[in-house]
């Protein structure tokens, strides 16, 4: 059993590119992980993370762009 947990959230919906828009992992990512071990885990966990906060950003910036029009 693996010390790294899921980042599952339970809220899974893929967008265009096949990301999970509840936790942030790829298509991919997600059927890796039942035999990915724990480093590759936390890879993919930052990889993850960097995908929302890059989509939050977006977000951001569109909500700013929508406010202002």
């Amino acid at each position: 059993m693996s010390d790294v947990a899921s980042p599952c959230v339970r809220n899974c919906c893929l967008d265009e590119k096949e990301v999970c828009l509840g936790c942030g992992r790829s298509l991919e990512e997600i059927k890796a992980w039942s035999e990915a071990g724990d480093a590759e885990r936390r890879l993919i966990l930052e990889r993850a993370a960097a995908r929302r906060a890059e989509r939050e950003a977006r977000r951001q910036a569109w909500q700013g762009i929508t406010r202002v029009s």
